[in-house]
């Protein structure tokens, strides 16, 4: 089944109210507002039904409001803190959905230990780049193949813990999650394929399924599918290690499995049992800053009794940062595939060139300059009445605004 809407933000709106008064002074507010001057990729964006790897593509314009986020940050105690972020944009089904509402717990520690505990909705802790507010890029304003998937198709909702141990060389977590409601993760990697977006989806929200797909399910488009639903009353799982040593090295290794019965179903929606692991390193040279991360994993459906879709996913990207005063540049290269022996439409493989430059004259001014020319082969497309290897070039002049 889906999160109950109204008791979790009820619960979310609760935490805030609650804390606000007991300890005004430490309740802190930030947001962000982000328009854009985009040149859109020549093929029909996937968040309009196509097969484009891109968020803005054919039909859309060249001026765009791309989103804002707010965040409550509530420290109850020392050790305690409710956080809840919510994101205003014109493409969800509703103009602002939460993304996150979560609860932590941290005791103040004097040894080298030092555990915390998180419950809620959030985030899980895989993305070397999308460490900045409303889970948004510090180098880039698109996101890797990797990452932006992360931000489509998954979300901890439940609980993680993370056990510290800190010495003079550097830090070490143990982090392990159980979460629910993450059953359909996978079916839009099998059915769309990689893309690179910065637009996370909210946690209330459906995303609508490639037209091609739904064609080919002999449906009439568009078609639309749950992220965040429970339909096995089984829980999810994932863990890891990463060590950030005080050489300025990051080092990171994770594995993730939903548990999910592949051939669930609600309301003509099914679940797909998906895992992978997840590596990443990143370092940081004087001005220069290095960040790689690899996935590889699988996603499979079983709608039929004796009928599985295995659907085989990876994806790598390396990024090359250099910051000085007020500004960054970064340039990316991505490779992604995925391959489905039992049906070669859904097979793909391509690869993206990312280059950003970003001034921040002021605290509150970021503007950033992007281009991403991605490169492709999918099948599928075929069904759309275009060549299955298509090329798209992408352009954003991004002004963003901060509290």
């Amino acid at each position: 089944m889906r999160p109950d809407r109204p008791a979790l933000a009820g619960a979310a709106l609760a935490l805030l109210v609650f804390s606000e008064p007991a300890r005004a002074v430490d309740v802190q507010f930030d947001g962000f507002a982000d328009f854009r001057l985009v040149v859109p990729g020549s093929e029909r964006s996937w968040l309009d039904g196509g097969l484009g790897k891109l968020r803005y593509g054919k039909g859309d314009s060249a001026t765009q409001f791309a989103g804002a986020v707010a965040q409550a940050t509530v420290l109850l105690t020392p050790e305690l803190m409710v956080s809840g972020v919510a994101r205003a944009d014109p493409s969800q089904s509703t103009f602002i959905m939460p993304t996150e509402a979560f609860l932590r717990y941290r005791p103040v520690s004097t040894t080298p230990w030092r555990w915390s505990v998180k419950a809620g909705a959030f985030f899980p802790p895989f993305s070397l780049e999308n460490s900045e507010l409303g889970w948004t890029s510090y180098w880039t304003l698109t996101p890797s193949a990797i990452n932006s998937w992360f931000g489509d198709e998954l979300r901890t909702i439940g609980g993680e813990g993370t056990l510290e141990w800190r010495v003079a060389g550097g830090t070490l977590s143990l982090t392990a999650a159980l979460f629910g409601w993450n059953d359909p993760a996978g079916v839009m990697l099998a059915d769309r394929g990689w893309s690179l977006d910065d637009r996370p989806t909210a946690l209330f929200e459906d995303l609508r399924l490639p037209d091609a797909t739904v064609i080919r399910l002999h449906g009439t488009p568009p078609g639309y599918t749950p992220i965040f639903g429970e339909y096995d009353d089984r829980a999810g799982w994932y863990g890891g290690a990463t060590w950030a040593g005080a050489d300025d090295w990051k080092l990171q290794l994770f594995r993730y499995d939903n548990d999910a019965d592949a051939s669930a179903e609600e309301n003509g929606h099914f679940a797909w049992r998906t895992d992978f692991w997840d590596a990443g390193v990143s370092k940081t040279y004087d001005a220069f800053t290095v960040l790689a991360q690899g996935v590889t994993g699988t996603t499979i459906v079983t709608p039929f009794p004796q009928f599985s879709s295995v659907t085989n996913f990876d994806a790598a990207y390396a990024l090359l940062g250099w910051e000085q005063g007020d500004w960054r540049l970064a340039a990316r290269g991505d490779l992604f595939r995925t391959h489905n022996g039992g049906n070669s439409l859904l097979g793909e493989n391509g690869y993206a060139l990312t280059f950003a430059a970003t001034w921040l004259p002021k605290d509150w001014l970021r503007l950033t300059g992007e281009v991403i020319y991605i490169d492709s082969t999918r099948n599928e497309r075929e069904i759309d009445g275009l060549a299955p290897n298509q090329a798209d070039t992408q352009v954003q002049l991004s002004l963003r605004l901060y509290l």
